[in-house]
């Protein structure tokens, strides 16, 4: 312990003379190990941190699957669900959830909130308790049952102003009375960012059981594995599938652990691929500082002979060396610190709003962040210390003391050798990363750009909910819209108004299987196609042209008129030659359907995002056939859209003053908001190429003005034999060169093998885009020769006398 002190005491003197290089050495490590304690905050709060459950690792998702059509994903029907209760031996308990709008309609503005229906039984099995109150009890999430509703923390802080006794209290929700029973945890928002619940079993006991829309959990039993429940899960799949083959033929189950339900592939994709980006910008770093102390260490090749001289072992030199520079790595990752502070701070503000993520995703610098930040500074000097501690410690006794410095010899040319191979790694890493910055940020250009195949300029959109027992069939909730339409349509400056059950670049609407007339199909191989319900206008409002047939009429869109307005791939992909009009098509599983008659086709919109890489088929028949409760309203406008809202807001209030008005934006924030994580994705790795840009051009400086300094006779000696200033300069600049020439190379040839993994996260653009490539490889070149010029202009002002006398 007393040598440990006494080394560090000297390594503290020693690296306190050398200001300069200790300042240099910080400041480089510190900007490498901040982005990665940064993107390990990141890493660490969505893959690694446990889900905030009991035992969450015992938590289990369900799903209904069409093996024969490797659909894996689906969600659950009401009834298969009770029946999978009933039947499995592998779970504790089997819980459900559905998303459902909860409208609080007393007081002076109704307020809609994203809502949840869930089975008595889903928060115990959890493990989650209220904050105040109790959880739902059976005889609440049974047929017929009197209203009871859970609220969150955010209700009742905005809605009740933490009313302490709001448990047991009656208010209204969605037009019918309920008792609250309990306050659900500040930032428990189960399954993603729910605000209150409702028992389900009252909701959802008349859904037919070929109605799909349950997200199934479970808890296995001790000693149950994933893999032995799903096995069962298929066996009473199968049994379903016999018991109720009109709803359940072709269909299986399967079982995925928590965390492949909420964290999908490509979200583990790409936050792995922005820790391994950070990580090639600490590679950097240490390259940059191994270079630093290699230069360093040149100077000191006398003090270390001296001490190998008086007796220091090669052993004590090197950890006196590495003293030295892990000292370096915990100041740098002390400066790092509040630099990760900043950089969690940027990417939440990159984030449009909360609910764009689930809540049981965060980051913080916490305790686990500090930790590795900890971690990551010591190897980082033992990483950038060891070849240069290594190499300082090989040296020849004699020769150095001899010679006085250490220029020249073989060690000189290995440190040389040394040196140039870190630059051309900092280069190599650098193009890399810089590479991934231009394609994620051309994407991003790309979407900003890209058309969703209609103009999003003149259109304002939101949603109304229609809430309690005036709504609870399918006429009134028609007629109610088309009131709110005929209103909408009456205030000057408004073209056109239009409903549907779903909202253009959004996402939304139904989906199902087709059976078309005439082309028999086997059951459960039926072909995929969304359909959404519109009312009149809706093409008008959006200013689509219909290619062929004709649109909608106003009777047809009022009534329940079996036709439908199609899109060319549903036309190419479910009839020959896409010759689809006037032929007809019906629900498949649903022999009561009527069959519709396709009276118009549209071109292609994208649904689901501009992002949206291949379209869907969709079907747009008459709203009816989808009146629901939360319904989208898009209404066309002459001028800036916003400034309607406040005469549209009166116009819904004046058909029914329960209705609440939500998700108010134009159509083309609602556009945007949908790529928002690509322009996070471009912002981050820019900032990441900005700073191994900034350090390998630092490197390139400190390994060219490094050989400046040794080659200062031969300098002086090409001069006094009559070399040109143009000459210094090609000698100079031609090191330079010939680095980052071969570091692009590298770079590039590296490049095309890591951004394959980036495919999925663009658009439009190929992660082996020629023109990215050429144009960061000439870029990084001339940034190379830009920090190689500084250095060579010093060589061209030495002078021969002094050079030759100097030696």
């Amino acid at each position: 312990m007393d040598t440990f002190l006494q080394d560090v005491r000297f390594a503290l003197r020693t690296l306190a003379k050398n200001r300069g290089f200790t300042t240099i050495a910080i400041i480089c490590l510190a900007l490498g190990i901040g982005v990665n304690a940064t993107i390990f905050s990141v890493v660490h709060g969505v893959l690694i941190k446990p889900f905030p459950y009991k035992d969450p690792e015992r938590i289990v998702s369900l799903h209904e699957t069409v093996p024969k059509l490797g659909d894996e994903e689906n969600s659950v029907s009401y009834l298969n669900f009770r029946d999978w209760q009933e039947q499995n031996k592998s779970f504790v308990e089997l819980a459900g959830v559905t998303g459902r709008s909860i409208s609080f309609t007393e007081g002076d503005e109704p307020e809609r909130v994203t809502g949840s229906t869930i089975t008595w039984n889903l928060f115990p099995m959890l493990g989650v308790a209220p904050q105040i109150g109790r959880v739902f009890r059976p005889e609440e999430d049974s047929p017929g049952a009197p209203g009871a509703i859970l609220i969150g923390d955010g209700v009742w802080t905005k809605r009740f102003n933490r009313d302490p006794t709001i448990v047991g209290r009656t208010i209204s929700v969605n037009g019918l009375p309920h008792t609250v029973v309990g306050v659900m945890p500040r930032g428990f928002r189960f399954p993603e960012n729910t605000d209150s619940w409702l028992p389900m079993t009252p909701l959802e006991t008349r859904t037919p059981r070929g109605a799909k829309g349950l997200q199934v959990f479970g808890r296995l039993r001790p000693g149950v594995e994933v893999a032995q429940a799903n096995r069962e899960m298929e066996v009473i799949a199968a049994r379903l599938a016999a018991q109720f083959p009109d709803e359940n033929k072709g269909w299986s189950a399967n079982v995925w652990p928590l965390r492949k339900e909420f964290i999908p592939p490509d979200v583990s994709l790409i936050i792995w691929t922005m820790m391994g980006a950070v990580s090639f910008v600490l590679l950097i770093a240490c390259a940059n500082v191994a270079n630093l102390m290699l230069a360093r260490a040149s100077g000191r090749a006398r003090e270390m002979a001296v001490r190998a001289a008086i007796g220091a072992g090669r052993g004590r030199i090197v950890r006196q060396l590495l003293t030295e520079s892990v000292l370096i790595g915990l100041a740098a990752g002390a400066v790092g610190v509040p630099l990760t502070y900043i950089g969690v701070n940027l990417i939440d503000l990159g984030i449009p709003t909360a609910d764009q993520i689930p809540y049981y995703i965060t980051w913080t610098v916490d305790r686990s962040t500090l930790a590795y930040t900890l971690v990551a500074s010591i190897l980082t000097g033992i990483v950038f210390g060891l070849a240069p501690a290594l190499q300082a410690s090989r040296g020849n006794l004699a020769v150095t003391l001899r010679e006085g410095g250490g220029r020249g010899g073989t060690e000189g040319v290995k440190r040389n050798r040394l040196r140039n191979t870190l630059v051309v790694t900092e280069v190599a890493l650098s193009l890399i990363l810089l590479v991934g910055a231009s394609l994620f940020v051309r994407s991003f250009v790309n979407l900003q750009t890209a058309s969703g195949g209609f103009d999003t300029a003149p259109l304002m959109t939101m949603r109304i909910y229609l809430p309690g027992t005036p709504y609870d069939s399918t006429s009134p909730k028609s007629l109610r819209v088309e009131d709110v339409m005929r209103r909408i349509e009456a205030i000057p400056g408004v073209q056109y108004a239009a409903a549907s059950n779903e909202l253009p670049l959004s996402g939304g609407g139904a989906g199902g299987r087709a059976l078309i007339e005439g082309k028999p199909v086997t059951k459960g191989e039926e072909p995929y196609f969304r359909w959404t319900g519109v009312t009149a206008h809706w093409w008008k409002t959006m200013g689509v042209p219909i290619a062929a047939g004709r649109d909608l009429t106003e009777q047809e869109a009022a009534d329940s008129s079996p036709v439908a307005v199609i899109n060319r791939t549903m036309a190419k992909e479910l009839w020959d030659k896409g010759d689809a009009l006037q032929h007809r098509f019906r629900f498949a599983g649903d022999t009561a359907a009527p069959w519709i008659t396709v009276v118009g086709i549209i071109n292609d919109i994208k649904d689901n995002g501009v992002q949206q890489r291949e379209p869907q088929p969709a079907a747009y028949i008459p709203f009816r056939y989808l009146a629901i409760r939360n319904t989208a309203i898009m209404v066309r406008v002459t001028g800036s859209p916003s400034r309607f809202m406040p005469a549209i807001r009166q116009a819904i209030r004046a058909s029914d003053p329960s209705m609440p008005v939500f998700q108010v934006q134009t159509m083309e924030a609602a556009r945007q908001i949908r790529y928002w994580q690509f322009k996070l994705f471009g912002w981050m790795f820019s900032a990441f190429g900005a700073v191994a840009l900034f350090l390998a051009a630092v490197g390139v400086y400190g390994v060219i003005s490094y050989g400046v300094s040794q080659r200062t006779q031969e300098i002086g000696v090409r001069v006094a034999l009559g070399a040109q200033r143009r000459d210094v300069l090609r000698l100079v600049m031609g090191q330079g060169a010939r680095l980052a020439g071969i570091g692009v190379a590298a770079g590039v040839v590296s490049g095309l093998g890591v951004t394959r993994v980036l495919q999925s996260q663009l658009f439009e653009v190929s992660p082996s885009d020629p023109l990215t490539y050429v144009s960061i490889s000439v870029f990084l070149t001339g940034i190379a020769m830009i920090a190689s010029w500084v250095p060579a202009r010093r060589a061209t002002s030495v002078d021969p006398l002094v050079a030759l006398r100097a030696e």
